[in-house]
C-alpha cells in the first residue's frame, strides 16, 4: 500500500470515528465535568489531532480510546490550571478510564439526553440541544430542521450549555416521576436523528436509542409508537443512491420481521389509550406497510390519520402529507385545494410542498404549471437521488 493511500485511509478512519463515536465520548466526558461546552472543545481538539497525527503515525488499535484519552487530558489540564469544577470532579476526571467495548456508554448518553430536557433549560431548545450535543448535528443542520436561522440557533444552543453549567444540573438518571415531563423532548430528538435520511449511522443510533427508551419506560405509549414508526420505515429501506417513491416500492422486498415487531409495539401502545403524535405517525406507517398483505394502499384511512395528526401536532410537513393523501383518495383537484389551504409563505421554501404540487398538477392535466412546480422542487432539493427522480418526472411532461 502506498504512503498516500495509507494516509487517506487514516484520515477516513478518523472521520468515521468522529461521526460514529462523538455522542458516546461526549456523554462520558460530560458525566464527570458537568461542563458541556468544555467537553465539546476538548473533544474537538482531540479529533483534530487524530486527523493530523494518524496519517503519519498510524491508526491506534483502539481509536475511540485514543481520542477519549487526548480529550480527557486536555480537560484535566485546563481544569487544573483554572481550578474549575472543584476537587471531587477533578478526581473523578483523573480516574476516568478510556472506553472499551464493554463500557456502559449508551446509558450515559441517554442520561445526558434527559439532562438536556431539564426544566431549567428553555423548552424550545431542549430537542435541538440533544441533536447537537449527543447526536453530533451542527447548528446549521439543526436550525434548518426547526426552521430557525442557523446563527440564532447557534446562540440558543450556547445559552443552553451555559445554563447546564450555571444551574449546576446534575448528571444523573431522572427519577421515575421526572420521566414523563422530559420524555417528549428526548423522543423528538431521537426522531430528528432518524429523519436524517442520508446518514445510515445516525439512523441506526436513533433505533438503538429508541429501544433503550422503551427498555427504560416499557409502558410509555409514545416511546412504543416512536420505535414502531422507526421499524416500519426501516423495513422499507431502499439504497440511498436511488430514490423510489413509497407508492412504487415493491412490498416483496420489505422486511416482514421488522413490520411484525412494529405491529406488536403499536398494538401495545394502543392498549394504553393515550393517543399521541408518534403513535399516529406509526399508524400512518402501518397503513403503508399493510400493502405487503393487501397489495393496495388505503388512502382514505391515511387522510383520516393525517387529520388526527394535524389536530395533535400540526406541522407544515403533516399538512402537505395530508394534501397528498387527499389527492390520492379524492382526486388531484381535491389535493390541490387542500394544498392551497396551507399558508403560502410557509410553503415557499418547503421542498415537499412543491414536489407534491407538481405531482398533483401533472395528474390534474396542467403540464405548464406542473413543469414550473417541478423546477422549484428541484431547485430546493439537496439529495442528488431525489433531484434525479424529479428531473425524470419533469422530462415525462415534456414528452
Amino acid at each position: 500500500m502506498s504512503d498516500a493511500l495509507a494516509q487517506e485511509q487514516a484520515k477516513a478512519r478518523a472521520v468515521d470515528v468522529a461521526r460514529n463515536a462523538y455522542g458516546r465520548l461526549l456523554a462520558l466526558l460530560v458525566s464527570r465535568t458537568r461542563d458541556v461546552a468544555a467537553a465539546e472543545d476538548a473533544l474537538s481538539e482531540a479529533l483534530t489531532r487524530a486527523l493530523t497525527t494518524w496519517p503519519t503515525q498510524g491508526v491506534p488499535n483502539n481509536p475511540e480510546a485514543w481520542i477519549f484519552t487526548v480529550a480527557k487530558n486536555r480537560l484535566f489540564d485546563d481544569a487544573r490550571r483554572a481550578k474549575r469544577w472543584g476537587a471531587s470532579p477533578l478526581t473523578e476526571l483523573e480516574e476516568m478510564t478510556a472506553p472499551t467495548p464493554e463500557t456502559n456508554v449508551p446509558d450515559r448518553r441517554l442520561r445526558l439526553m434527559f439532562v438536556c430536557a431539564h426544566p431549567a433549560i428553555d423548552e424550545s431548545v431542549r430537542t435541538p440541544l440533544m441533536l447537537q450535543v449527543i447526536l453530533g448535528l451542527d447548528a446549521d443542520t439543526v436550525g434548518r430542521a426547526f426552521l430557525v436561522p442557523p446563527r440564532a440557533m447557534a446562540q440558543r444552543l450556547v445559552r443552553a450549555k451555559r445554563k447546564i453549567k450555571a444551574a449546576g444540573i446534575k448528571m444523573r438518571d431522572p427519577d421515575p416521576e421526572e420521566l414523563p415531563a422530559r420524555m417528549g423532548a428526548v423522543l423528538e430528538a431521537i426522531y430528528g436523528a432518524f429523519a436524517t435520511e442520508e446518514d445510515d449511522g445516525l439512523r441506526s443510533e436513533a433505533e438503538f436509542l429508541a429501544r433503550m427508551v422503551v427498555a427504560l419506560a416499557p409502558g410509555d405509549p409514545e416511546a412504543l409508537g416512536l420505535l414502531a414508526r422507526i421499524l416500519y420505515a426501516k423495513a422499507r429501506v431502499v439504497p440511498a443512491a436511488v430514490f423510489v417513491p413509497l407508492s412504487e416500492r415493491d412490498p416483496e422486498t420489505w422486511n416482514r420481521d421488522e413490520i411484525a415487531e412494529a405491529d406488536a409495539l403499536l398494538a401495545k401502545a394502543r392498549r394504553a389509550r393515550q393517543l399521541g403524535r408518534f403513535q399516529l405517525e406509526a399508524a400512518i406507517e402501518s397503513v403503508h406497510c399493510a400493502r405487503i398483505h393487501t397489495g393496495v394502499t388505503d388512502w382514505t384511512a391515511l387522510v383520516f390519520l393525517y387529520e388526527g395528526l394535524m389536530h395533535l401536532a400540526p406541522t407544515i410537513g403533516a399538512a402537505v402529507a395530508r394534501a397528498a393523501a387527499v389527492g390520492e383518495a379524492r382526486g388531484a383537484e381535491a389535493g390541490l385545494r387542500a394544498l392551497s389551504l396551507i399558508d403560502e409563505s410557509a410553503l415557499e421554501t418547503f421542498q415537499p410542498a412543491w414536489a407534491t404540487r407538481a405531482h398533483l398538477l401533472a395528474r390534474a392535466g396542467d403540464p405548464v404549471a406542473a413543469r414550473a412546480a417541478f423546477a422549484r422542487a428541484i431547485e430546493l432539493t439537496e439529495r442528488e437521488s431525489v433531484r434525479a427522480y424529479l428531473s425524470q418526472q419533469r422530462a415525462r411532461l415534456d414528452r
